[in-house]
């Protein structure tokens, strides 16, 4: 099924690691603390004016920057603050990472920082071939055509041959009628085939051991 893949894109948050990491209660803590503070609201505000964000800009910064003057260094700025220490590593998805033919990337609407803090201590920096941040898509997130041309432009990806995981559905849209074969880490759920080159897994580790 992936006999054919040589490029590996991988989204980092709930993906590398588990959407029920502290971390992830780190990083949703401190994404809300930020727009209640930069709109003067308490928490509960925050969780609505964050909803209206993602909802109708793709993430919270972007929607921010456009609906406001907020400095992404100012908004992305918590990131500096979480503990990573709280990521286990992971040496099983290691070996399997490792194992992959050809190219492994981290695409994500984080920081670079964000995601070489995380990688490291995961175990997981030396599988990685090059990170594509919100910096580098120049504060274009996912689903954006904008992001997904830039990352592909920046490694030179052929989308015939790359395969996408990651665990919000609504960004693997794009890439999948680009050509990709789409994986959508959504938890829970056991593996299945949804339609040609398009998947649902349960976790990265266990869809990678089943199908590589």
């Amino acid at each position: 099924m992936l006999a054919d893949i040589d490029t590996w894109v991988l989204d980092l948050d709930n993906t590398l690691y588990p959407a029920d990491s502290a971390l992830a209660a780190q990083l949703t803590h401190g994404i809300l603390s930020t727009i209640a503070s930069y709109y003067r609201t308490d928490l509960a505000g925050a969780r609505q004016i964050q909803a209206e964000l993602v909802a109708g800009y793709g993430t919270s910064l972007r929607g921010a920057m456009l609906t406001g003057t907020i400095d992404p260094h100012d908004f992305l700025g918590f990131e500096r603050r979480l503990d990573y220490s709280v990521i286990e590593p992971a040496p099983d998805l290691a070996a399997v990472l490792t194992t992959l033919p050809g190219r492994r990337y981290v695409y994500t609407n984080g920081s670079a920082y964000h995601a070489e803090q995380a990688l490291g201590r995961l175990g997981l920096a030396e599988c990685i071939d090059g990170v594509f941040d919100i910096l580098a898509g120049e504060l274009v997130p996912k689903p954006y055509a904008e992001s997904l041309d830039a990352f592909l432009a920046r490694f030179g990806i052929d989308p015939a041959r790359a395969a996408m995981f990651d665990d919000l559905e609504v960004n693997l849209a794009l890439p999948h009628e680009r050509g990709m074969t789409t994986v959508w880490v959504s938890g829970g759920a056991p593996s299945e085939r949804l339609a040609e080159r398009r998947w649902r897994a349960a976790d990265l580790l266990g869809f990678l051991r089943e199908n590589i």
